[in-house]
Order: structure tokens, then C-alpha cells, then sequence
């Protein structure tokens, strides 16, 4: 049997976000079980800095079968300005049984959707059942994929929007609101935009905070996703210090989590603030919210299992309706016997 070659939209097609959400509660959930495997990422700066290529293998166990995977894509910040996105690459699945490669695929969409998928599952898990006043900080891809992921997970009544470019803004607002059917509103500032809400997504490249703690009203949840590493931060300080606080993974969130560390490091936190992963909530071995006016804040750093059971799902779905392309790549012994 040949390799899956999976294109960027086949990808869209083959993974909703509903569906996209579900395999991610599930993976954190092995993940919290001890089923999975994943080192952290190994990231190569090219020169002067101008992006990055980021290495992310993992092992997925299950009850219809092992996977292992990698992702490998590029990370090129300045790309916002540009037709490119920021995430490039590709996802790579193989079987377990004899190590077989099963399909590669398209890791800008696998991201983009998968990451906003994480949020919803944050969401569903950790924001008051009524919430429905919606922030999103950023106007780029995952800004797009999270109000997808927000509709999906709380009834949203109202959508604000702030982005350091007001026209890349105004032309979010104009797309999303003809394509979701819900009013966009774009605010001068970040504050504006978060003010009152009780649900606030940080989507942007910042590595400075754009959403400062003294903003946010009791009983908010904020999904943060933005700049990942450990001196990059979209919260303040007092964001992190008012919160409980919850990760994708406490080993990735302590070596890659900015807003974290450099919380910890200014001593306004101690190395027990984090409240639990995702998965421990998920398994219900950890409690999420625990009143209406906890402020809540989830800060995911993205987790290579999650590329892998994005990737596991689009390929099931990709076998069963002969979508993508089948070549042959080797692999057999046999070749050219």
C-alpha cells in the first residue's frame, strides 16, 4: 500500500473542528494516562533569527492501534505580512507494527486547526457555562480558527477584536462575520477588547504582553496560544498570579512557557501555580474551575501528540473516502527484486 499525500485543503475538509476537538481531548487525555511518548521540540534558529525550524516527534498508543509521528515546519514570524503563513511544513504518520509510513500531510492546516481545537476543549472545560463575550487578540490565522473553535464550544453572543494593524483587523471582521453569521466588532485597543468579556483568546506574535491581568473581570477564561518560548510572553504578570492556571503539559509549559517562567522569576508564582494539564481535567483527576469568579487561563504551547492525532484522524478519514493522493515511496525489501 502506497503514502497518503494529503494536501492543505483536503486537510480542512477532513478535519472539522468538532471532530478536531473531540480526537484532542482524547490525546491529552492518553497523555495524562501515560500512553503517549513525546520528547520536547528541538528548535534550529537560522541565521540572525529570521525563523525557525522545529522538530516535534511523538508516540500515540490506543485501543485500535499505536501511531508515531513528526511534525516538522518552519516558523517564520515576519510571514504576517505576507501571502505565507507563519507555520509551514508537513506531518509525517507511521504505523507501529512494522514502522511503515502511512501518509504525509499538510502541517499549516493541521496546526492552525488543531491548536484552536485545544483552546475549544480548554474552553469547554474551564469557562463559566454562560460565557459568551468573546475577545480575540490577533487578526491572523489563529484568530481565525479560534472563533471557529469559541462558536463550537459556548453559545457567543459577541465578538470584539484587536489587532496592531487596524486594516488587517477591519478585514477579519468583514471575512469572519459573512462567514460565521456573528458580528465582528474591532476595538481601538487591546483593553477595549477585553473589557467585561468572559472569554479571551491571545492569538498574536508579540513577545511583550498584550493583555495585562488588571484588565480582566472575575470569572473570565483566557485560551493564551501566542508566542511560544521561554522569555515570550502575551500576559503580564498579573495576569499568571490571579489565575488558576492550566497547560497542555507541565514539562512542556516549564521549559517553553514565557508567561510562566518569567512570572516565576519575578516570585510572584511558585513552581505549584500551575493548576494541572488539560488531560488531568479531561480524566476529571484534577478539578478546572472551581467557582464563578475564578479567572481561568489556559496557556497552551502546542504538543506534538496533538499534530499526531490530528493526523491519525484526517488519515482514517482520508483511507475511508480515497481522498489525497497514493504514491509509492519504498520501504520493501523486495524493491526492484
Amino acid at each position: 500500500m502506497g503514502v497518503f499525500i494529503v494536501n492543505q485543503a483536503e486537510v480542512e475538509e477532513l478535519l472539522p473542528m468538532n471532530e478536531c476537538m473531540d480526537a484532542m481531548a482524547e490525546a491529552l487525555a492518553a497523555l495524562a494516562r501515560g500512553d503517549a511518548l513525546m520528547p520536547l521540540r528541538t528548535v534550529v534558529w537560522l541565521p540572525e533569527r529570521i525563523g525557525a525550524l522545529v522538530s516535534m516527534p511523538s508516540y500515540l498508543d490506543g485501543g485500535d492501534g499505536a501511531v508515531a509521528g513528526l511534525k516538522v515546519i518552519t516558523v517564520f514570524p515576519g510571514n504576517h505580512a505576507t501571502d505565507f503563513d507563519s507555520h509551514q511544513g508537513a506531518v509525517l504518520l507511521f504505523e507501529t507494527a512494522h514502522g511503515r509510513l502511512l501518509a504525509i500531510m499538510d502541517a499549516t492546516a493541521i496546526t492552525a486547526i488543531r491548536t484552536a481545537a485545544v483552546s475549544g476543549v480548554a474552553t469547554r472545560l474551564l469557562a463559566r457555562e454562560g460565557a459568551g463575550d468573546l475577545a480575540i487578540l490577533g487578526s491572523g490565522t489563529q484568530a481565525r480558527t479560534h472563533l471557529e473553535a469559541m462558536l463550537a464550544a459556548r453559545p457567543i453572543r459577541r465578538v470584539r477584536l484587536w489587532s496592531r494593524s487596524s486594516e488587517n483587523a477591519r478585514r477579519f471582521a468583514e471575512r469572519e462575520a459573512g462567514r460565521r453569521d456573528v458580528a465582528v466588532e474591532v476595538m481601538a485597543s487591546a483593553r477595549e477588547a477585553v473589557d467585561g468579556a468572559d472569554l479571551v483568546c491571545t492569538t498574536t506574535s508579540s513577545r511583550e504582553p498584550v493583555l495585562l491581568g488588571e484588565w480582566l473581570r472575575p470569572g473570565a477564561h483566557v485560551n493564551a496560544i501566542g508566542a511560544v518560548g521561554p522569555v515570550a510572553r502575551e500576559l503580564d504578570t498579573a495576569a499568571i498570579a490571579r489565575s488558576r492556571l492550566f497547560v497542555d503539559r507541565r514539562e512542556s509549559a516549564v521549559n517553553e512557557a514565557g508567561e510562566f517562567l518569567l512570572a516565576k522569576s519575578e516570585g510572584a508564582i511558585g513552581v505549584d501555580h500551575i493548576a494541572g494539564e488539560l488531560g488531568e481535567v479531561v480524566l476529571g483527576s484534577i478539578a478546572g474551575r472551581r467557582s464563578p469568579d475564578d479567572i481561568t487561563v489556559f496557556r497552551g504551547v502546542g504538543l506534538a501528540i496533538e499534530d499526531l492525532a490530528a493526523a491519525r484522524h484526517v488519515y482514517r478519514k482520508a483511507v475511508e473516502r480515497g481522498t489525497g493522493k497514493v504514491v509509492e515511496l519504498g520501504g520493501s525489501r523486495c524493491a526492484g527484486a
